[in-house]
């Protein structure tokens, strides 16, 4: 049985844990607002750019000539995978989610006898997959110096992609993400880039019509590279606002649990406090009675 001090030490410490998490719940709490209301804000620009495009490819009349980043390679051979996380832990099972989303999909284009390349964008991604996926990671991105979320970040990783499409690196190109729903609820998501699925486009998108100036595949050539880091920002920005909603409640539920420990230690402390006051008082009795 622990002794007094090492029970008063016990609380105490778990004590300053608990000023900790209920800290950065606080914090987490501050930042959430703004990240919601960024990737809210980003849903709809991101939507409507997917609507245009699909629209300019209705109206290409050779599809041979197509862009290929629209229209892809012509095979499904080689996946690239890029997986979008956190640099930072302490934020439930945040990380875990999207990478359980992006493990559950390698399996499958492995067991269909195709080959896939990783690109991870965090650290926490990166340190969960390295130790069975090492082979395929390809390139590790991490943004951990950066202040906030922003375009120039997600050009870096669309630049990225596209180099790597242009040497005929992959066929597909799949970004796995975190959709923000609620404090609570974040939905893991895998969005295929490269080629752009138009049936997706379809069901979430209205299809408007649209005269273009200068012709479809000029607007195209511009759009379609500019598509790839507004779908990558988007991402980010559900990320954001994901990973404060669920470190929110991780570190609420931290701080509740650090509530109940120490109510039980304090009861285990009293309990064993006054034992020693009681056997101290037999003691001096049994000893007086002894005279």
């Amino acid at each position: 049985m622990p002794s007094l001090d090492d029970l008063k030490k016990r609380i105490t410490s778990v004590k300053s844990t608990q000023k900790i998490t209920k800290a950065m719940k606080m914090v987490a709490a501050a930042k959430l607002r703004k990240a919601q209301e960024n990737a809210e804000k980003g849903r709809p620009y991101s939507e409507k750019m997917n609507n245009i495009i699909l629209n300019l490819s209705r109206s290409i009349t050779d599809k041979d000539n197509a862009p290929k980043l629209l229209s892809g390679t012509g095979n499904e051979k080689i996946y690239l995978c890029v997986v979008l996380t956190a640099d930072r832990g302490l934020c439930g099972g945040f990380n875990t989610n999207i990478v359980k989303k992006a493990k559950s999909f390698f399996e499958t284009i492995k067991s269909e006898g195709k080959s896939f390349k990783i690109i991870t964008v965090g650290s926490k991604g990166y340190d969960q997959l390295k130790r069975i996926y090492g082979d395929q990671i390809i390139e590790k991105i991490s943004f951990k110096d950066s202040k906030k979320i922003n375009y120039p970040d997600a050009e870096i990783v669309g630049k990225k992609i596209i180099e790597l499409f242009e040497k005929n690196e992959f066929d597909v190109c799949t970004i796995f993400y975190n959709q923000f729903k609620n404090v609570i609820t974040q939905i893991p998501q895998e969005q295929q880039i490269i080629p752009l699925k138009s049936s997706e486009t379809k069901e979430n998108s209205e299809i408007d019509n649209y005269e273009f100036e200068p012709d479809e595949d000029e607007i195209l050539s511009n759009l379609l590279p500019k598509n790839i880091s507004t779908q990558i920002f988007k991402a980010m920005l559900e990320n954001s606002a994901s990973e404060q909603g669920s470190r929110m409640t991780a570190m609420d539920n931290a701080t509740r649990n650090a509530g109940e420990l120490v109510d039980k230690l304090t009861i285990n402390y009293n309990r064993s406090r006054q034992a020693a006051i009681t056997k101290e008082l037999i003691e001096i009795i049994s000893g007086a009675e002894s005279l």
